[in-house]
């Protein structure tokens, strides 16, 4: 008996603790669960949680490591509409971690959009607390009280395991009344950590988002970072998003030449048999800064690069249309300034990195050779 009443004594104030740990709903405001609310930027709605980028499935059929990837919530969005003079949002963290080279706002952070003047306009970030895994916070306030379609991008580097929208109490807040970026055919993309998002400012920077509000479509970040390895389960699951615009595999800097010749060409397969139309865009790693200098990971990718490129001239030999290769040289500019450290990209990175790859996006939907 002794030993139950100190368990539950332990377990109620474990509870209480939480719920300590936990900001109080601001007064003023009604919160609305963003689960009914339209979710977009993934491939299917059969994932195991609602916040997620993989299919449940795959859970324990896949390396450990790469399902915990696609517990990130990278590349997902809210969309809705509201009257509210104010938009706030409380949302928990599934890790609640932070890392030593990338924002805590790009990590686990929020970012909020609307649409001004006939395009998507940035109106600011929910950023996390340190330490605390749920946050509220006001991300834009004292607007008029009109009706305003939002964007809201999820964290790239944490998942988010709750989220809600805080607005007026009197406020309306609703689905969208404007299709934008257009869901029909996505954009979906394949790649590393720098796909995934590292190290932009905050999410909506990342260039699959950037690209996405360019171009007014849906982009689907299949970013996972260190493990863009050409496993075949993940081109399995990109060749079941329905009716797909175009493929863009970045996957390079985490694989080997051996893979690239191993896998490569089994990967893509998986995605033309599925899609035969599709356009698939190959696109090279960059020469990193520090390339310059250190001579072994100078020739570690010169001889990626060179088995890509075999790669994709044993497709096009093979006869196949509507393949597409982006020579990275001019990616990230010739001033060495656009990464954090030496590898993964900056805001002005990813936007360099955008401006490379949409006039080739813009071409391949066009089905231009």
């Amino acid at each position: 008996m002794k030993k139950y009443i100190a368990m539950t004594a332990i377990m109620l104030a474990a509870a209480f603790l939480c719920r300590a740990q936990e900001p109080e709903r601001a007064e003023g405001y009604r919160y609305v669960d963003a689960a009914s609310l339209p979710l977009y930027g993934k491939i299917c709605d059969s994932t195991s949680a609602r916040y997620e980028r993989l299919p449940a499935g795959l859970e324990g059929c896949i390396r450990e490591q790469l399902w915990d990837l696609g517990r990130n919530s990278a590349g997902l969005y809210i969309r809705f509409r509201s009257n509210s003079t104010n938009v706030r949002a409380r949302w928990t963290s599934l890790n609640g971690f932070g890392m030593n080279h990338m924002t805590d706002t790009g990590v686990r952070g929020l970012d909020l959009y609307c649409i001004h003047d006939g395009g998507w306009r940035f109106m600011g970030s929910a950023r996390p607390v340190r330490g605390k895994k749920t946050n509220d916070t006001r991300i834009v306030g004292h607007m008029e009280p009109e009706m305003r379609e939002y964007m809201l991008y999820l964290s790239l580097y944490d998942g988010v395991a709750g989220l809600e929208i805080g607005v007026d109490e009197d406020a309306v807040i609703e689905a969208p009344a404007v299709d934008s970026p257009v869901h029909d055919k996505p954009i979906v993309m394949y790649g590393t950590s720098i796909l995934q998002g590292g190290c932009a400012s905050r999410p909506g920077m990342v260039h699959t988002s950037i690209i996405s509000r360019r171009l007014g479509r849906e982009v689907v970040n299949l970013g996972f970072s260190g493990n863009a390895k050409l496993d075949p389960e993940i081109a399995e699951w990109m060749a079941k998003a329905e009716d797909p615009a175009l493929y863009i595999l970045d996957f390079e800097p985490n694989s080997t030449p051996e893979t690239i010749a191993e896998k490569g060409e089994t990967f893509f397969r998986i995605l033309r048999d599925a899609h035969p139309d599709v356009p698939v865009i190959f696109v090279e790693e960059p020469f990193f800064p520090h390339y310059l200098f250190d001579m072994e990971m100078n020739k570690e990718i010169v001889d990626k690069i060179e088995a890509l490129q075999v790669l994709f001239a044993r497709l096009k030999d093979a006869g196949e249309k509507n393949i597409y290769y982006v020579p990275s040289d001019d990616m990230l500019g010739g001033d060495g300034e656009a990464t954090v450290d030496g590898v993964h990209l900056t805001d002005l990175g990813m936007v360099r990195y955008a401006d490379l790859l949409t006039p080739v996006i813009v071409k391949a939907l066009a089905g231009e050779e």
